[in-house]
């Protein structure tokens, strides 16, 4: 199954177990500084996805919506705010990493992933765009995208190239009132932080995953909070292992079997000032996987508390 494919399938076929919906529905409240979501991807099941996310507890989604490209509509953005509404949930990034092809390992990936190859970064920029507009017509107010293996030489042709091609979903987005997000994963912090300074501009941030860092084998995320800390607008919470094949990624695992030290990493956003979502992403599917969602809730749950007390 595709990385992004999250909870999508799942939600199918467990939605004839899942509890009935309440008669009314209010709109949704304000988040509490970092509460607890989760990523999913509903396209073929838009209801019995968000409905599950509703019915497991949480408050806010981060939608992988790379199902929808070339057919983001008006009245598609309707039924999600009214999907939305009825459940409760508040959306809080939208993100697109297609069209094909993507390969997720060391070998193909610097070729293939983000807006890095210049095969694929037209159409990719313009399903960026497609997006944003999506967002901007739900309500949504950030977009976020895995840019790519940034190289980290700055003489490299690529990277002006890249800079130019970020400045230009970056200045789209901003178009629309919304932040573009970075995701962390195929290129080392300082490289960020560089690609953001060389953009600049103000609607410009990072999406923190904090396992990213360590199946690239490019940071450990405690330490990278230090580098981009300040830029952080989102966090996707996941858990995962030092890549010990140097042609795959490490081994991602459920939240508290890997290294991540997600005390650490909240402790200092907490610090810095962070109040978004923290959004779980669990890349499988099928039982375990909302078994697995269901533990991680509780567990990030309670080191929050602590941290936010």
């Amino acid at each position: 199954m595709d990385r992004r494919t999250f909870l999508g399938a799942a939600a199918a076929a467990v939605a004839a177990q899942a509890l009935h919906p309440r008669a009314a529905f209010a709109a949704p409240a304000p988040l509490k500084p970092m509460a607890v979501g989760l990523l999913v991807s509903p396209f073929g099941a838009p209801e019995a996805t968000l409905k599950r996310v509703h019915d497991m507890g949480f408050s806010n989604t981060f939608l992988s919506l790379d199902g929808y490209i070339g057919s983001f509509t008006k009245e598609l953005a309707q039924q999600y705010r009214d999907l939305l509404d009825k459940y409760e949930l508040v959306a809080t990034c939208v993100e697109v990493v297609r069209p094909e092809p993507l390969k997720w390992n060391f070998l193909e990936g610097p070729s293939t992933i983000g807006l890095v190859p210049r095969a694929t970064r037209a159409a990719r920029i313009d399903a960026l765009r497609q997006v944003s507009d999506f967002a901007k017509m739900v309500g949504i107010g950030q977009v976020q995208s895995h840019c790519g293996f940034i190289p980290e030489d700055p003489a490299d042709p690529l990277y002006p190239e890249t800079v130019e091609a970020i400045r230009a979903v970056a200045v789209h987005c901003a178009g629309n009132g919304q932040n573009f997000l970075m995701e962390t994963g195929q290129e080392t912090p300082t490289t960020m932080s560089r690609a953001i300074r060389d953009v600049n501009l103000p609607n410009l941030g990072v999406g923190l995953d904090t396992a990213n860092l360590i199946l690239y084998g490019k940071a450990n995320p405690v330490d990278a909070v230090d580098i981009l800390g300040k830029h952080v607008r989102s966090i996707h919470a996941k858990d995962g292992k030092w890549p010990t094949d140097p042609s795959n990624l490490g081994e991602e695992t459920p939240i508290g079997q890997g290294i991540v030290d997600f005390r650490a990493v909240f402790t200092k956003l907490h610090k810095l000032g962070y109040t978004g979502a923290v959004t779980i992403e669990r890349e499988t599917s099928g039982p375990q996987q909302i078994e697995d969602v269901k533990n991680e809730k509780v567990y990030l749950e309670r080191i929050l508390a602590d941290v936010l007390a």
